[in-house]
């Protein structure tokens, strides 16, 4: 018998995926708006693909504000860009833009 796996939309490339293959963004309760690791955090979410060119897309334009229904200041915008560079070192997908 197989076991349902949950699937997510990535907001920056469209495509759909696994819910544990993506990394998700929670607007909480209080306003908050955090990386959300263990996927189980209250609050409205959003999935990227743990690649920097997705989060790019993703955080350009108001994606992530109409996503999450909240309009986001540029200090957390920066937040989530820090955070995908630190932790994503380019991402995982194959051949893609240099940065740098």
């Amino acid at each position: 018998r197989l076991r349902h796996i949950p699937q997510r939309t990535c907001l920056g490339c469209r495509q759909v995926k696994a819910k544990r293959e993506l990394i998700r963004i929670v607007n909480t309760p209080a306003g908050n708006l955090e990386v959300d690791i263990s996927g189980k955090k209250a609050g409205r979410g959003t999935y990227l693909c743990p690649a920097l060119e997705c989060w790019e897309a993703g955080l350009k334009g108001n994606r992530l504000d109409h996503a999450l229904r909240t309009s986001l200041d540029r200090e957390s915008l920066q937040q989530l860009m820090q955070y995908a560079e630190e932790h994503l070192k380019g991402g995982a997908s194959g051949p893609g833009k240099e940065t740098g």
